[in-house]
């Protein structure tokens, strides 16, 4: 009875460690099988599409050396796969870190390029001169019956010729003297409109865009009518916009076009767009 009792001891106690090796060996074998998929799906991030397997071959036996309890070895290879897992674990948040990072080197270069081709597009658009306006050469003069009207429309042409020249010299300042003079001295002339007109145009090319808004502003009231009724309220525009007085602008530019559509000459009828356009229109 006592051997019997004694052998049931030693098989137990031999039995133990056996057990508890192998459940180590299996728990060991769920982290390397754990570790293989980890390393996949790392591999995937890394080569998306490849076909590279990662050089692991989980059904390696360890054979314990002689007098080395297995224990050691177990014990040994748990402290290598807790290593591996801490690597693994390490290189998975590198490899997050410089996809970020990467993403942002991305968007930034996308950026860069959009400016840089907005920026190569504004230097390379050739600029639109602004195209001079006609010469505001008066019309022909009707022959009149009396001889007196007749001395009058020559001096009232005259007179205009003579200031026009002076704004053709950019001898602003006396233009803008001899032109309003002309519609001063012949308000019922036709060609008062003109004068008007164009030393308004005058003083907006001297650089006083609120004095030609004022004088173009009245040659249209006063004579809506007039040869160049529609062109001093394009050119009030143009002081307008050289005010910063954009929505004004945009009203007088409304204005001309309702008021002479398409009687409006063609002179007028090719600047009104980039006009509007320029004072931010519709």
């Amino acid at each position: 009875m006592r051997l019997h009792l004694l052998a049931l001891v030693l098989l137990a106690s031999t039995a133990a460690p056996a057990v508890a090796q192998q459940n180590a060996s299996q728990g060991i074998d769920r982290r390397i099988g754990k570790l293989e998929q980890e390393m996949r799906a790392v591999q995937r991030r890394v080569f998306p599409g490849g076909n590279v397997e990662p050089e692991i071959r989980p059904e390696i036996e360890l054979q314990p050396m002689p007098g080395v309890p297995a224990s050691s070895a177990t014990a040994d290879l748990t402290a290598r796969v807790d290593a591996l897992e801490s690597q693994l674990a390490s290189l998975t948040g590198q490899i997050e870190q410089n996809q970020y990072q990467l993403r942002q080197l991305e968007q930034a270069l996308t950026s860069l390029t959009q400016s840089t081709q907005s920026r190569l597009d504004a230097i390379e658009r050739p600029a639109v001169p602004d195209q001079p306006a006609p010469a505001e050469a008066p019309p022909a003069i009707e022959e009149e019956d009396a001889g007196t009207a007749a001395d009058a429309a020559a001096s009232a042409e005259d007179a205009y010729n003579a200031g026009f020249r002076l704004w053709d010299q950019q001898r602003y300042g006396e233009a803008q003297q001899a032109l309003e003079a002309v519609a001063k001295k012949y308000p019922k002339h036709r060609l008062a409109s003109w004068a008007s007109n164009l030393a308004g145009r005058a003083y907006l090319d001297d650089g006083k865009p609120a004095t030609a808004a004022k004088v173009l502003l009245a040659n249209y009231q006063n004579d809506p009518k007039g040869e160049r009724a529609a062109d001093s309220l394009f050119f009030l525009g143009q002081a307008l916009v050289k005010l910063q007085k954009m929505p004004e602008a945009c009203k007088v530019y409304d204005e001309l076009q309702d008021v002479y559509g398409a009687s409006m000459r063609d002179f007028l009828k090719q600047r009104l767009p980039q006009a509007r356009k320029t004072a931010n229109c519709d």
